[in-house]
């Protein structure tokens, strides 16, 4: 028998996932802990404190991820050039959104808001294309998945945490929306101590570069020279992305329908752990059935889901509808930045995950205003219907044109 004992040992091995994984996904749950405190407070801010409407959310919403996306270009790119050292980038990144985030409870208006918002996804444009990266080196291509997944799942886990540490505080104790999104702060700093000190680069799989090693060639950073695989991906992403408007609006359709501020934050909380839930194993089923089957379901489901929600007339139906939304969304989230790891090579994983998130930055802003405007100069069912009309021809196109070639199993 014990002829079969190192067999065993390197097959547990194979479906252990890095410290570097493990410690990154915690920093996520403690940083989306802060920020998920903060982001179902913004729609209802905006719109009571602040006196702003559907408009100045989609602006808040989309000009901040838009700049987020950008960003992640440059910083992916640059953690690239420099030999694959993503700590201090990822550190950066998380150190501006944790100091700027909890300032939105002094905004005067909605412009303040717009502001601070975009510092705060300054902060996520720097880190987070290096982080994928990160995720990406330390992890066997057959377990991406997976990594991606357990990622999102604790990611998510955060958002549940916070959002029901916000609803908590505002149903038992004395302190308002400004004083609870101060408080948000805590978290944030915990997830800066927790990157700082968990994560060294040798743990990452870097060598000590010497100096002609540390900026290593790459291609001119040029759309044409990406694969047309990858090109035909990110086009097909762009366009879904114009359907995926802030879940902030979910939020919102709920403040109209009378739902309260407490009940709403809940709501939050349930889309994050329904996400969670389905993430880690959406991964695995990535892993192992291909990445393009999942995020198919998944997108076809959003499509529905949105459609559902221009249906919705009362609190029980917004409840049914984003927890089904947020099942299915959870899905693909492991399989959609996967995806991007296979189509890269090593030394240029930063800069694909930086054209991933650029091509769904450009979307943001459309997307938000769009949606924001359809809505205030029409009706919310409008705008529903319109982005899951839009999410059902992005799955159509993902199948029949821009289906991952790679859809076996990896080992």
């Amino acid at each position: 028998m014990d002829k079969y004992k190192p067999s065993l040992e390197h097959n547990a091995a194979q479906k252990k996932l890095p410290r570097t994984v493990v410690v990154l996904g915690l920093v996520s749950f403690f940083n989306d802990f802060a920020s998920d405190i903060v982001a179902p407070l913004i729609p209802i801010l905006l719109a009571s404190v602040l006196a702003a409407g559907p408009v100045a959310l989609g602006l808040v919403e989309g000009i901040a991820d838009a700049i987020a996306s950008l960003l992640k270009l440059w910083s992916g790119r640059h953690s690239d050039l420099i030999g694959g050292r993503r700590k201090k980038l990822t550190l950066a990144g998380y150190l501006l959104s944790n100091t700027a985030r909890p300032l939105l409870g002094l905004a005067v208006s909605w412009p303040v808001v717009l502001l601070l918002r975009s510092i705060d996804r300054v902060g996520k444009g720097i880190r987070t294309a290096p982080r994928d990266a990160l995720v990406a080196d330390a992890t066997p291509s057959h377990m991406r998945g997976y990594a991606y997944g357990f990622h999102r799942a604790l990611d998510n886990g955060g958002a549940v945490a916070g959002s029901l540490a916000a609803a908590a505080i505002l149903a038992w104790t004395g302190l308002d929306l400004i004083e609870v999104i101060l408080w948000s702060a805590l978290p944030g700093m915990v997830a800066i101590l927790l990157l700082s000190m968990g994560i060294k680069e040798e743990n990452i799989g870097n060598k000590k570069e010497t100096p002609s090693e540390a900026m290593p060639s790459l291609p001119p950073l040029r759309w044409s020279l990406l694969s047309r695989s990858t090109r035909r991906y990110l086009l097909v992403l762009t366009l879904f992305t114009l359907a995926r408007a802030s879940e902030t609006f979910i939020l919102l359709l709920g403040y109209q329908l009378g739902v309260g501020v407490v009940e709403l934050l809940l709501i939050w909380s349930a889309i994050s752990l329904a996400k969670a839930v389905t993430s880690t194993v959406g991964g695995q089923l990535a892993d192992r059935y291909g990445r393009g089957s999942l995020m198919l379901i998944s997108w076809v489901a959003f499509a529905v889901s949105f459609l559902l929600f221009g249906l919705v007339t009362s609190s029980s139906g917004l409840w049914i509808v984003s927890i089904f939304y947020g099942l299915f969304v959870g899905l693909s989230e492991g399989a959609e930045r996967a995806l991007i790891s296979d189509y890269a090579p090593p030394l240029e994983r930063g800069t694909a995950f930086g054209w991933y998130h650029l091509a769904v930055g450009l979307a943001a802003i459309p997307a938000g205003v769009l949606f924001g405007t359809l809505w205030q100069l029409h009706s919310a069912p409008l705008a529903f219907f319109v982005a899951g009309g839009v999410a059902a021809l992005a799955a159509i196109l993902l199948r029949l044109w821009a289906w991952p070639a790679r859809e076996t199993p990896l080992h």
